[in-house]
């Protein structure tokens, strides 16, 4: 990567009461240089930044140039916020894995969903998840250098045959020599296993899980969690991609499978090592795993215990609810219809407080063509016409995650202000456990 293609740093914030601030940095200026160094991303700009002297390279917003000089503590933070983790352009995805959500969307949306990043350094600042199938010598290189772990890594397969089947890639089959490397110095994955049946399922599934496992020993496992996730599809896919949707009947054999092989793990290493995702549990109509099943939650953006935690947080969060409000009030909540079961309790709980009704809606989406989806699928169509014509009571609770983040726009880009005008209705996203509560309680921003 050439110095030429890093582009400046266009800072979007500066925070009050910062280094940054009392220099006199301003949104819309552009960091060049620090120590004479162009840093190509996020992190190069926080190793860079440690030193206790810095001399900034800084482009303002009229385009003029200034060298500035900070001292500061050793590793304090200039208080400085960019557009972008990454200055030198996203490092794109050379697969064609025939279940990438990317691929089942339709044309025609906003750009961004159509980006296919495979970037270790976006693995690395946010838990995104990599093949490791488009790294150059150099990439491998700064990983170890410095010392980039965890990563988060997409395996599916452990066999070259069926991983490179998977990916479409005749690199994908290097995937144990790459796992050996990070054992051999001491760095860390979190590994993932998207399950497609026919393809990566039974026996395929039982011999990668027990090859990731040998990776699991030592005081530093190279391999520190795997989840085994259900291949989601839509609509939209191509035609001829092998896939076969996820049936009652493979979720309940696959979780017997992976519970055999928990049991294994947990004599061998004290340690589950693999869990599965919420979703298996929700597909098969069983009883999710207690709380004490998924540990310190490794997996918990995977969806691995992530209905197990929001009950509890629940619980939590419920003490502050009053046992009446001062004035009534009835809201609509709406969530995919994979959680509808679970969820019960807490509708039944926020029921008990005299005065408050809050309806549960859970939906299955007519936009992706599915008859079980997850909340964070669900898109703004899909809301209005489950909703349309009813009585929404004092507003719509909408959990955020179905959101952009930091944005207002669900998944087929209409927004939160199109949605309130078509159903003629407040919306009131909610962001977790406790805005949910306070916004039943007729708080949190209202």
């Amino acid at each position: 990567m050439s110095e030429a293609s890093i582009r400046p740093a266009l800072i979007t914030t500066v925070l009050p009461d910062s280094i940054a601030a009392e220099v006199g940095f301003e949104v819309g200026d552009r960091l060049v240089a620090i120590n004479g160094q162009r840093p190509r991303d996020l992190i190069d700009y926080q190793f860079l930044c440690a030193d206790e002297v810095l001399e900034l390279e800084v482009l303002d917003r009229s385009g003029r140039t200034h060298q500035i000089e900070i001292e500061k503590d050793y590793d304090e933070d200039l208080g400085l916020e960019f557009d972008t983790a990454l200055f030198d352009g996203l490092i794109q995805c050379n697969n064609r894995c025939p279940f990438c959500f990317i691929d089942q969307q339709p044309p025609g949306k906003r750009e961004t969903l159509y980006l296919k990043d495979d970037d270790y350094r976006l693995s690395f600042l946010y838990g995104s998840y990599l093949t490791l199938t488009n790294l150059s010598p150099k990439e491998w290189e700064r990983i170890e250098q410095m010392r980039l772990s965890p990563l988060y890594v997409s395996v599916h397969a452990t066999e070259a045959e069926v991983r490179i089947r998977l990916l479409k890639n005749p690199r994908a089959g290097k995937i144990l020599e790459q796992l050996r490397w990070f054992q051999e110095r001491r760095l860390q994955i979190h590994a993932q296993v998207v399950l497609c049946p026919g393809i990566n399922d039974g026996n395929h599934l039982t011999q990668t899980l027990l090859d990731l496992s040998q990776f699991h020993a030592g005081d530093i496992p190279a391999v520190a969690s795997v989840a085994v996730v259900p291949v989601g599809l839509t609509r939209f896919r191509p035609d001829g991609d092998e896939l076969i949707p996820v049936t009652p009947e493979k979720a309940q054999e696959v979780i017997a499978q992976v519970q055999e092989l928990q049991a294994k793990f947990r004599q061998q290493y004290g340690s589950n090592v693999v869990w599965l995702a919420d979703e298996w549990f929700l597909i098969a109509k069983q009883e999710l795993p207690p709380e004490s099943d998924y540990e310190d939650y490794p997996q918990i953006g995977n969806g691995v215990g992530s209905i197990r935690l929001f009950l509890k947080e629940f619980q939590k969060a419920a003490r502050k609810l009053p046992k009446r409000l001062k004035s009534p009030r009835h809201f609509t909540w709406v969530v995919g219809n994979a959680v509808e079961l679970a969820f019960q309790p807490i509708v039944q709980r926020l029921n008990q407080v005299q005065g408050l009704e809050v309806r549960m809606v859970a939906i299955a989406s007519k936009y992706w063509g599915q008859t079980m989806t997850v909340t964070g699928l669900l898109t703004g169509q899909d809301i209005l016409n489950a909703l349309k014509d009813q009585d929404l009571g004092d507003g719509v609770l909408l959990p955020s995650l179905m959101l952009k983040q930091g944005d207002t726009r669900f998944l087929d880009d209409m927004t939160v202000a199109d949605l309130a005008q078509q159903l003629n209705t407040r919306i009131l996203p909610v962001s977790g456990v406790e805005e949910l509560v306070e916004r039943c309680k007729g708080r949190g921003g209202e």
